[in-house]
């Protein structure tokens, strides 16, 4: 299979909120650098981004007009604020989805264009690839070149001391199932399975990583609680990213940022 089928890593996560300007106003408070990023044409939604080091980043989206055909609208209206998906950056899109259908993910729907409106007026453009379920991420891949869609020079540098991303926490319901799903999107991958309990509840993990970034996949274990934490996110917010851990300034103690500031995104500085 061709270089271009190659998955490089973690493109973005996204924290779906009410109010965009609030919403920059708090990150900005709680040390981020935050770029507002534009209009996506043919869409109610405009977003704003928070990159690090390696040009991953988050993305804060907010709209301005309801958008009942877009799943990430329907879960802020449905259950609040918060992380609604994260993607990962293929070396080319039609590529990487043909090498993951070959690999037998018979359900990656794709490739989609996309795009959006700087503030100053450029234009980017991407292709993507989404899943019907989501405990696999989206794949985003750039058609303009990336540097436009993903800012450098300072404003990657963030005066709370924040590198980058550590970990992504993906809750999913049948782990088994969902490990083989990954191994097709992403090629063979290395799994470690294990054992831990939450309040009311036990969990099995399956854990990877890509390039810089830890993976693990969270599912109940079987006769759990239904009222354990990931079993009533699984009943609400569904299968998908449900945590992140950040890399913070050396030294520094471990935290979990303020969810009131964070618009409901479980995150945490280590």
């Amino acid at each position: 299979m061709s270089n271009l089928s190659a998955i490089l890593g973690l493109d973005h996560v996204v924290i779906a909120v009410h109010d965009l300007n609030r919403s920059i106003a708090d990150y900005r408070a709680l040390g981020f650098t935050v770029q507002p990023g534009g209009q996506h044409p043919g869409r109610t939604s405009h977003n704003a981004l928070i990159v690090f080091d390696d040009g991953a980043y988050i993305e804060i989206i907010a709209w301005q007009a309801p958008a009942p055909e877009e799943r990430w609208w329907r879960l802020l209206q449905d259950h609040g604020e918060g992380l609604v998906d994260f993607a990962l950056l293929p070396l080319e899109t039609t590529a990487a989805i043909a090498a993951a259908r070959a690999r037998g993910l018979a359900d990656l729907i794709g490739p989609v264009d996309g795009g959006r409106v700087r503030p100053d007026g450029q234009v980017l453009q991407w292709r993507s690839a989404r899943q019907t379920r989501h405990d696999l991420p989206f794949l985003c891949g750039d058609v303009t070149p990336r540097h436009l869609r993903v800012p450098e020079g300072e404003m990657r540098s963030h005066p709370n001391g924040v590198r980058g991303f550590s970990t992504l926490q993906i809750a999913v319901l049948d782990l088994a199932n969902s490990v083989d799903r990954y191994g097709a999107l992403l090629g063979p991958v290395t799994t470690i399975t294990s054992r831990h309990t939450e309040p009311d509840g036990d969990v099995v993990q399956a854990g990877f990583v890509l390039r810089s970034t830890a993976y693990t996949l969270a599912a109940p274990q079987a006769g759990s609680s239904a009222n354990s934490p990931l079993r009533m996110h699984l009943t609400t917010r569904g299968e998908g990213l449900r945590h992140i851990r950040l890399v913070g300034p050396a030294g520094a103690p471990s935290r979990t940022l303020d969810s009131t500031l964070t618009h409901g995104a479980a995150i945490d500085l280590a």
